[in-house]
């Protein structure tokens, strides 16, 4: 059956997650719901957001955009759905029982099988267009649970919440030795001496090339991606999953850091998110408690928003940056492209340099970001694409109504 997976018009408040992916591409529990896709579908088609699609076709070959003459039974799924065994093993049933209907979730479209072709206006269709469009289909209602990811701090959450069952699935489904009680590694990942490992909680996953150094501490459950590098004296704990190629170091906690983003130095990072090509400065620590030990409230687009969690750490976008002792506050959310300097205390617009403890806050022209995007992808062998750049002046183009917002005297 095909799957088409769509991002609707709530999407944009996943930001800062989502101003540079599809939200169909975002970890959560070492998962992305692409890949939970892709097993249960030979034939995934998408819909994206217009300044995503290039990318799109570059990094996901093997998804299809969305045709307008296609029908026959297509099984619609959200973008924002949690990447759980949970969701998979409910879509593989929706599948197998091929009986139209549909879901919602808090008034949006969750998942929908229809027989109907659909609509487009070119690969970029989607959003509330598609939603309304399932909705004039006239779908029976299904009783499943679907559920789906709506602000920042929910991709946290349902991490802390479906990391031990994604990981327990992975050793089911791929080849891994267990090394150590608990620990299971593929064939070249490595483990330097003298590490504790404990996984009372849950298991210690080490992915291809992956390589821990000596003297470190994993308390599971962690997840290791390829060619991930944990340096030594690290220590790893409590609901850890790093994408591949990233480079860690210090103290982290409960936390997410996605694909080529390095956190080396000495610090303190806990239940937050990194996004991808990131770098933290040595010293650079976060908080994820407040003094009162009460919930964290979080700011989305000037707008209060109960997380109902106690901690809650930072949510970094793609490209930012930290200079050495850099200290982020509890439940600061930092755009992408930004440089910081000192402490933390609001939260970040994209593209700025942020110093506000020093008094200076100035916007980062996205020239200086392409060119810095190019000396990273070098130190990476990695090819700067002209989707790459498109990408990079697009999110510059999205998020001017951030720094407008902030309410700071920017130096433009």
């Amino acid at each position: 059956m095909r799957i088409v997976v769509f991002e609707d018009s709530q999407v944009e408040q996943l930001y800062p997650i989502t101003i540079g992916r599809p939200a169909f591409a975002v970890s959560c529990g070492s998962y992305r719901l692409i890949d939970i896709l892709r097993e249960l579908s030979e034939e995934i088609r998408s819909s994206a957001r217009p300044h995503l699609w290039e990318t799109v076709l570059a990094d996901f070959p093997d998804i299809l955009p969305s045709s307008p003459d296609a029908s026959g039974l297509a099984l619609f799924v959200n973008a924002r759905l949690v990447p759980s065994v949970a969701t998979r093993e409910t879509l593989r049933r929706l599948i197998q029982k091929a009986e139209p209907g549909f879901a919602q979730v808090n008034g949006s479209v969750a998942a929908a099988l229809t027989r109907e072709s659909q609509p487009s206006s070119g690969p970029q269709f989607g959003g509330s267009s598609l939603e309304d469009h399932l909705r004039t289909l006239d779908l029976p209602a299904w009783d499943v649970e679907l559920p789906l990811l709506s602000y920042p701090h929910d991709v946290l959450r349902n991490h802390l919440a479906i990391l031990p069952e994604n990981l327990q699935d992975r050793i089911q489904r791929k080849p891994y030795r267990e090394v150590r009680p608990g620990v299971f590694a593929v064939e070249g990942a490595e483990i330097g001496d003298y590490v504790v490992t404990d996984t009372r909680d849950g298991p210690i996953v080490l992915e291809k090339g992956a390589n821990v150094g000596p003297y470190c501490l994993l308390r599971g459950p962690v997840h290791v991606g390829e060619k991930a590098r944990i340096l030594e004296h690290a220590s790893l704990k409590d609901a850890v999953a790093l994408g591949h190629t990233t480079k860690v170091g210090g103290e982290v906690e409960a936390s997410i850091i996605e694909p080529y983003t390095n956190k080396q130095h000495h610090g303190f990072l806990g239940h937050s998110y990194l996004g991808s090509w990131i770098n933290l400065g040595a010293g650079t620590c976060n908080s994820d408690l407040k003094n009162t030990y009460g919930t964290v409230n979080m700011e989305y687009n000037g707008r209060r928003v109960a997380s109902n969690m106690q901690f809650v750490g930072c949510i970094v976008g793609d490209y930012s940056k930290t200079a050495i002792n850099t200290s982020i506050f509890t439940g600061k959310v930092i755009g992408v492209c930004s440089m910081l300097y000192g402490f933390v205390t609001t939260n970040v617009p994209s593209f700025v340099n942020y110093a506000r403890s020093f008094g200076q806050i100035s916007e980062l022209p996205v020239d200086v970001m392409v060119q810095t995007q190019a000396r990273m992808f070098a130190r990476r062998n990695v090819e700067q694409r002209p989707c790459d750049v498109q990408l990079l002046h697009a999110m510059y183009a999205l998020t001017g109504r951030e720094r407008q917002l902030a309410g700071e005297p920017l130096s433009l």
